[in-house]
């Protein structure tokens, strides 16, 4: 099973005081159908082993991706039988509390909740850490306690950090680590474009579950600006035929 994001999500960093390291744009774009499909393999094939996202269908997916029932059997239906299901985790919730202190959060509305810029620097800022469980950490996430189940891809890196002694007024002297960048300790099967390209069609496909109905709506909120538009012309005109004999 594996994690893609950290069941105890929070946008808190431990180096924030210190100069952490700032958030990435993501530069999704919804509206990219090919995005999108590589993004709901990634997902698949990365997430969904711990991870659920319960408020979107298979067959709501196939819609919006242009994909065929087939399509989504063949490609995206590891643990569902029938396309009006949602995406559910393979592995049980009451195991996965059990191995991680808590179950991973469903991940329907996490691009709303935690924004694209968030997950997106999140999965590219794992760096080898000895004294952690799992060998690594983050620096959006300090503390975490997913693992890098991307490092095949991404490789493993660490975090060079400069320290910066300050005093009070008081004589106290206070040490905070400030994040400087990362240094390649291995290289993955992916070249650092094509990791930002694999994450961006993750963090793409997150957004889309997250607001599937995203392009109608602003299909339909188009349309409705059009028609007031033409009913404010076609008002302002009625007023000045009504009132046109008024002096």
């Amino acid at each position: 099973a594996v994690l893609l994001l950290t069941a105890g999500f929070s946008a808190t960093s431990a180096f924030a005081a210190g100069g952490g390291a700032a958030l990435e744009e993501a530069h999704i774009d919804p509206g990219a159908i090919p995005s999108l499909q590589r993004g709901a393999r990634n997902y698949m094939n990365y997430c969904s082993g711990c991870h659920s996202a319960q408020y979107v269908r298979f067959n709501t997916i196939g819609k919006h991706l242009e994909l065929t029932d087939e399509q989504l059997v063949d490609n995206l239906m590891f643990n569902a039988e029938k396309t009006f299901e949602t995406i559910r985790a393979a592995m049980p919730s009451a195991d996965a509390e059990r191995w991680d202190g808590k179950a991973p959060p469903d991940l329907s509305l996490m691009a709303r909740s935690k924004g694209a810029d968030y997950i997106y620097t999140f999965l590219k800022s794992f760096y080898v850490q000895e004294e952690s469980p799992t060998g690594v950490d983050n620096i959006v996430l300090a503390g975490t306690s997913m693992p890098h189940v991307l490092w095949e891809l991404q490789g493993y890196q660490k975090a060079v950090f400069s320290e910066h002694t300050e005093e009070d007024a008081d004589g106290n002297v206070s040490t905070t680590l400030h994040f400087e960048g990362f240094e390649q300790v291995s290289e993955g099967a992916l070249d650092a474009e094509g990791y930002d390209d694999f994450v961006r069609d993750t963090v793409n496909f997150l957004a889309y579950i997250a607001e599937p109905v995203r392009g109608e709506r602003r299909k339909i909120g188009t349309w409705v600006i059009m028609y007031l538009l033409v009913f404010l012309v076609i008002a302002y005109m009625l007023k000045k035929q009504i009132w046109k004999d008024v002096h």
